[in-house]
């Protein structure tokens, strides 16, 4: 995986004691894990994204129901997604993953990383497999290259990820990449389907992240 120069610091506690604006941060546009690539957005992106969104949306519809990718009804509203997505990678408000088949180039998922705050560093990822590349282990390879950008590039402290606890899918993801689960809320929201469910929380250190990769 393509990585950058470290811009800060980190003591003995990983910690990091100084660092850069986040807007001097010099962030890769792409890298690659074994079987896939995965890029920020861009224009252009639009007609493809709009017929991935199409089939997608009774696919999403129980877990992601907020998703802007439920919004788009257009190929014109496809990009003006994909074109504030790629605004948003460059201003460091949010980051925005398209995940690829390196093979076929083929969109398998997408990946998302939130800043919590920029002061510790904290983000939060979320992840959707797209509905034809369920059950072959993209989502989980994809967050695992998508940690090391975030521990490595983004120079995070600490990591999370928040499911619903019926989403075992997600909750295996989570495992799977070595995340610490925290905490669970029990039946905390309900569903667009009528029934309730509940939230758990996962986490992961730079400690726990270098442990793992040393």
């Amino acid at each position: 995986m393509q990585s950058t120069l470290s811009t800060g610091t980190y003591s003995q506690t990983g910690l990091r004691r100084h660092s850069v604006h986040r807007l001097l941060l010099d962030l890769p546009a792409r890298f690659e894990t074994e079987r896939l690539c995965l890029r920020c957005y861009q224009a252009g992106d639009g007609p493809w994204f709009y017929t991935m969104s199409q089939k997608n949306h009774a696919h999403l519809m129980q877990y992601e129901s907020e998703n802007a990718v439920m919004n788009i009804q257009s190929k014109e509203d496809a990009e003006i997604v994909v074109r504030n997505l790629a605004a948003a990678w460059v201003a460091r408000n949010c980051f925005f993953l398209g995940v690829f088949d390196k093979r076929s180039d083929e969109f398998v998922a997408q990946v998302y990383i939130g800043p919590i705050t920029w002061d510790l560093p904290e983000f939060e990822v979320g992840y959707f497999a797209d509905v034809d590349h369920e059950g072959r282990g993209y989502v989980t390879e994809a967050v695992k290259g998508t940690l090391r950008f975030i521990f490595e590039n983004l120079e995070a402290h600490r990591v999370r990820l928040e499911c619903d606890d019926t989403n075992i899918r997600s909750c295996r993801v989570a495992e799977r990449c070595g995340m610490t689960r925290e905490g669970h809320f029990r039946e905390n929201k309900k569903n667009p389907n009528g029934t309730l469910s509940g939230t758990l929380y996962y986490s992961m250190l730079r400690g726990e992240f270098e442990a793992l990769n040393r």
